[in-house]
């Protein structure tokens, strides 16, 4: 029997008329593919391709403004690592590097405080979160610690200054010191914590990378404001930060891998970590080069990764919003971790 509609070149038939062709045979249980000897499944649809409703984002794009969002994460790194960098100055005998230090992390923690309360809107609303700890959002546990951070910053700087109460002063410095190296790494902890794919892929490497970037900006500060024959510790502090974040910037682009670490490398983020890297790998090299002997060739290192670690906080900030606007940041990922499941 055979049924023939010309007008759509359909046929039905249930003899083995040679004249069928293979392409468009049914094969029961195939679901659509077709087998053969010495040949892999072949599709006999092509495969569906990924787009979102009206080309529109798949997750909400955070409404955070580059200027606070970023000069908070900036900020509050610089400010954390300057304290922990104070209190060593101040236990090896480096009073202007230690004074340097204390001054340096209560302006930055000021800022970064104007920075977020801004981004909140409302400053009652960090009055509010104080109400409760809640150990399983970054939110609370960081307002926590700067609450706990700021007041002893805020004391070693004033004792400093003046000249009073050396004994408090040393006390509330060591305290913040301990505390600083949350302050400078739990930012990365609360932007991992959300759906931002480059954000929340990178949530092994951001606080290495945050923290490197906070060392090495603390150091730098120290280059800038101590004399010369002070800022041993503040080169060294340089030398490591520096490596620590472009090791963390390079395991975390092979780890992401090429579509998601996309963002990192091109567009307005790309830019900001390619120059940002360029600027602090610079001022490191010339930190430990002519930087030893000049006081104006430390400044200038000093200016360098200051400027370094602002370009790559802001290149992380700018690459997760990119990766947050494109659908295919948070669908390919997924799609290939399915594809692994399927296939072990």
């Amino acid at each position: 029997m055979t049924v023939r509609d010309d007008a759509s070149q359909t046929d039905v038939r249930m003899d083995d008329d040679p004249r069928l062709r293979p392409e468009r045979e049914a094969v029961v249980g195939s679901a659509g593919r077709r087998r053969g000897p010495g040949r892999g499944e072949r599709l006999m649809v092509p495969r569906a391709e990924f787009r979102s409703y009206y080309g529109l984002p798949v997750l909400n794009e955070p409404t955070w403004e580059a200027h606070d969002i970023a000069g908070y994460l900036f900020l509050g790194g610089l400010a954390g690592a300057s304290s922990t960098l104070a209190a060593a100055a101040e236990l090896t005998g480096r009073p202007h590097l230690a004074r340097a230090g204390k001054v340096g992390a209560v302006c930055a923690l000021g800022g970064s405080m104007y920075a977020l309360i801004h981004d909140l809107g409302r400053p009652e609303r960090f009055v509010n979160m104080l109400r409760v700890l809640k150990v399983t959002s970054p939110m609370s546990v960081g307002t926590w610690i700067l609450t706990v951070y700021g007041p002893q910053a805020g004391l070693a700087a004033l004792t400093s200054v003046t000249g009073r109460f050396p004994r408090l002063g040393r006390i509330a410095a060591l305290g913040a010191a301990l505390t600083g190296p949350a302050v400078a790494t739990y930012t990365a902890v609360l932007v991992s914590d959300t759906a931002v794919p480059v954000w929340h892929d990178a949530h092994r490497e951001l606080p290495l990378l945050f923290a490197g970037s906070a060392v090495a900006s603390a150091g730098a500060l120290g280059l800038l404001a101590a004399p010369l024959e002070e800022t041993g510790p503040a080169r060294r502090a340089v030398l490591v930060g520096v490596v620590t974040e472009y090791a963390a910037a390079k395991l975390m682009e092979r780890r992401l891998g090429p579509l998601v670490a996309e963002p990192l490398k091109r567009g307005r983020g790309g830019l900001l970590m390619r120059l940002g890297e360029a600027l602090s790998l610079t001022g490191a090299l010339v930190s430990q080069t002519a930087g030893r002997r000049s006081r104006g060739a430390a400044a200038l290192a000093g200016a360098a990764v200051l400027a370094g670690s602002i370009c790559v906080r802001f290149g992380v900030f700018q690459a997760g919003m990119a990766s947050a606007r494109d659908p295919k940041y948070t669908v390919e990922p997924q799609r290939a971790r399915l594809g692994e499941e399927s296939h072990p």
